[in-house]
């Protein structure tokens, strides 16, 4: 496929190319240059008036709690979504896999018409809640990063005891593994040091969330007399979620020891756990992405997440952050973290994109495209969605 007369954001730093051809082969960007001649029997497609970005990448979801929006809204955190006594959890545990399957179907659906490729999904339920997720991805084109997790934890009593890894539970474990794309732990507050040294050994991908609350951080003191996020450190994870209240030598370290932090600053706004501290995780270092967190508490719409990220982030420290940055949050930095080969425009590249409407009444004029998509376009911009050189959503 050849698309002519294209205003793309490219490579690594979304330089803005008001004019070019791309040519996609083999479901990645073979050639992007001006005046690419077509060859024969290759489908040409004048695209004159579409801004093409990265295709967004939800680095942090829990899409099986999409059954029950809105429940709870006045409950605390550990209240709604603790996995063990959380209301979400009885949710899930009380709920058919078909009605569980058939709202994760809506919310996969809802992400590809907002631009969403790839989602990387906290997975509950063990193998069997693995297995599901995939059971209703065969039919839907977005890409998933399945995280499963056992149904096991430990108490303050057992990770002050270092409790080890049950040999009974072995089995329930490799069958996890092989059935999603690595492991999502809950947090260093259900686990021993010694069970997430013992998680640590896989060589699947790795994330813990951590630092999500200031009540996470007090109990991992009081129980271990270590901060939450060294604790988690202890799974060697590939990335951490949250990190609302991360201090900054936690910061520091966690830049040191994984590939970065995704926040889900909507989600913790909405559990009344502030937002994390952008600024600071830049100066620490940390390569930071996007997520939408739980479909329970929140919409998963990056177009929302980066504007509320922008803005918000303004009215608190009186101190912009570049829309670029937030851009590459919802891109680029989540292939980076996820050691994939998708969150750009660049030759080699997966293609993965969206087709914006320069001239959408919300964007037209785009004096500044990134800021213009940061906190102007909306789902109605998107005139198609490509998922590895298919157009799954919309038509060009």
């Amino acid at each position: 496929m050849l698309i002519k007369n294209i205003s793309i954001l490219s490579g690594p730093d979304l330089d803005y190319i008001p004019k070019t051809d791309v040519r996609i082969e083999n479901n990645k960007f073979k050639k992007i240059q001006s005046h690419i001649k077509p060859i024969q029997k290759e489908e040409s497609i004048d695209c004159e008036g579409l801004l093409m970005i990265p295709g967004f990448i939800n680095a942090h979801t829990h899409i099986a709690d999409s059954i029950g929006k809105d429940i709870s809204l006045n409950r605390t955190v550990d209240q709604k979504i603790h996995p063990v006594f959380g209301a979400k959890s009885k949710i899930l545990k009380n709920t058919s896999n078909e009605n569980l399957g058939n709202f994760m179907k809506n919310t996969c659906y809802s992400m590809i018409r907002k631009g969403i490729t790839t989602f990387v999904d906290f997975r509950e339920g063990g193998a069997d809640g693995a297995i599901l997720l995939k059971k209703i991805l065969t039919d839907i084109p977005i890409k998933s990063i399945i995280l499963g997790r056992l149904e096991f934890y430990h108490d303050s009593k057992e990770i002050k005891q270092n409790s080890s890894f049950p040999n009974t539970k072995s089995s329930e474990f490799l069958t996890l593994l092989k059935n999603c794309d690595g492991i999502g732990i809950s947090g260093a507050n259900e686990n021993s040091t010694s069970l997430l040294n013992y998680y640590s050994k896989i060589t699947k991908l790795r994330a813990i969330h951590s630092a999500e609350t200031k009540q996470s951080i007090t109990k991992s003191k009081k129980i271990t007399g270590k901060s939450e996020t060294i604790r988690a450190l202890a799974l060697k994870p590939d990335f951490l979620v949250h990190m609302t209240y991360a201090s900054k030598s936690d910061l520091r370290i966690a830049s040191k020891k994984t590939r970065g932090i995704v926040i889900c600053p909507r989600a913790n706004s909405s559990l009344a756990e502030g937002i994390p501290d952008i600024e600071l995780m830049q100066k620490s270092g940390c390569t930071l992405a996007l997520g939408t967190d739980n479909v329970m508490i929140n919409s998963p719409d990056m177009f929302r997440e980066m504007d509320f990220i922008w803005k918000v982030t303004m009215g608190i420290h009186k101190k912009r952050i570049d829309p670029k940055d937030i851009l590459k949050m919802a891109t680029v930095n989540g292939g980076k973290i996820l050691n994939k080969n998708i969150g750009m425009i660049k030759s080699g590249k997966i293609a993965d994109c969206i087709f914006l409407d320069k001239h959408s009444l919300d964007l037209e004029p785009m004096h500044n495209p990134h800021a213009s998509i940061v906190h102007r376009a909306t789902e109605s911009a998107i005139k198609a969605v490509m998922i590895e050189g298919k157009i799954v959503h919309g038509k060009i």
